[in-house]
Formats: structure tokens, C-alpha cells, sequence
């Protein structure tokens, strides 16, 4: 099933009430005697409208019912896999792998929750526009992070970082510390062309994706929960 995201509410719905204007321009250039450029003008109206809410889509997705699978938080490419000796919003020490996603103006761009996780902290970070293919962008860009922990498991530190982009000058995170979501759950989204990195603890998962791959969020599995990690929250 596909909807639209309630969060391209004030932007899909602007597009179609102007795209109804253009077509009563239309139909008056057919009316009166100008049948080819209004069909043809009404042609072109129709497929921007399309693709235009096409962008603000949220498609239904299947996610994985185990807990010890970690889904994918956006769709897009996986741009980049990395093992940070600390993360700022882990516990000192903590090594930590990041997986960036680059999200382009055709992926969907709603962002899921990668498990069930209760937040802890909404941190906003103020920076530059740079193309989100560039690896200066997750340092410098405008970002949104939302860092928590899986449920019933305070020692598995979890977070998910938007990014701008040269084109996307607009992130939604309507999400407050304390709140609760499940696995895949949609919380946000980040507005024309971006990127989305995962930050999980590094000794507690088996990265299961590669450079390249291709991912959509909330069903693509990202990583699976050590055994011994699973064995040992459920003492």
C-alpha cells in the first residue's frame, strides 16, 4: 500500500491545489480553441504533480519480526561503512560502527526507527549545505540526531543521524526524548536529496551490508545482534 507522508502535508498539498489552477487554465485553452497546447500543457502538469508527490511517498513495508535484526532507517545506497574509536553520544570508549546511506531525489525519504528503541536525547546541529555524496557532509552539514537505546537493553546504545543536503535544506523530527517507538517505526523525514547515517556499538553486531548495496528502510536488514549480546539481556 502507498500514502503520503503527513509530513509533506503543507507541500503536496500546495502542489495539488496549484496544479487544479493550471488545469482550469487548461481546459480554458481548449475550450477556446487552443486544443493541442492545452492537452499538451495539461500532460505536463499532471506528470510533475505525479512525481512531486512522489517524493513525499510512504510506502507500506514488511519489517522483520526477529529483535535481533537491525532494519535500515532510510532507502537509499550504502555510501560508506565505518569503525569510529568514540562516538559523542555513546559511552566513552565505546568503538562504533557507522553506516552512511545517500539518499537521492528519487529514493523514498521517511526515516525509520532501526530497532525498538526508547530516545534519550534529540541533539540539532547547525552547519553547511554540502552535496551529501561529499564525506565532508556528515561533519559539516546541518544534521538532526536522535541517539537512544535498544529497548530493555540500556547498555545497547543506539542513534540515527539526518543530514541535508546541497538540495535538502529541510529536516522533520518531530520526536521527543523520553518517546517510544517500535521497530521501523516512521519518525521523521529529511526533504530533496540527503543522507542517513546508523551508529550502533561496533563489538555487539555483525554488519550484514556492503559498499553499494542498495537498502529500503525498515525491511533491509543492516546488522544482526551478537548471540552472546541476545544471551546476555536475556538474563
Amino acid at each position: 500500500m502507498m500514502t503520503l507522508t503527513k509530513f509533506g502535508v503543507r507541500e503536496w498539498g500546495s502542489a495539488i491545489v496549484v496544479a487544479v489552477l493550471l488545469w482550469g487554465g487548461c481546459y480554458a485553452l481548449i475550450r477556446y480553441g487552443h486544443p493541442a497546447y492545452g492537452w499538451s500543457f495539461a500532460a505536463v502538469v499532471a506528470v510533475v504533480l505525479f512525481a512531486f508527490c512522489a517524493f513525499f511517498r510512504n510506502p507500506s513495508r514488511t519489517i522483520p519480526a526477529d529483535p535481533q535484526l537491525i532494519v535500515s532507517p532510510a532507502d537509499g545506497v550504502v555510501r560508506d561503512i565505518t569503525v569510529l574509536d568514540d562516538f559523542e553520544f555513546f559511552p566513552a570508549g565505546t568503538k562504533t560502527v557507522r553506516i552512511g546511506i545517500f539518499l537521492s531525489v528519487f529514493n523514498v525519504h521517511v526515516n525509520r526507527t532501526p530497532v525498538a528503541m526508547q530516545v534519550s536525547r534529540v541533539h540539532y546541529r547547525k552547519g553547511e549545505y554540502l552535496d551529501a555524496r561529499n564525506p565532508e557532509a556528515g561533519k559539516r552539514n546541518e544534521a538532526m540526531t536522535i541517539i537512544g537505546c535498544r529497548s530493555n537493553q540500556q547498555d545497547f546504545p543506539v542513534a540515527v543521524r539526518q543530514i541535508s543536503g546541497a538540495i535538502a535544506r529541510r529536516i522533520v523530527c518531530p520526536v521527543s526524548e523520553g518517546q517510544l517507538f517500535a521497530k521501523g517505526d516512521v519518525y521523521g523525514m529529511i526533504k530533496f536529496g540527503s543522507r542517513t547515517e546508523l551508529y550502533l556499538p561496533a563489538d555487539k553486531v555483525k554488519v550484514n551490508v556492503k559498499v553499494g548495496d542498495a537498502v529500503r528502510g525498515g525491511e533491509t536488514i543492516m546488522a544482526e545482534i551478537l548471540e552472546a549480546v541476545s544471551a546476555e539481556s536475556k538474563k
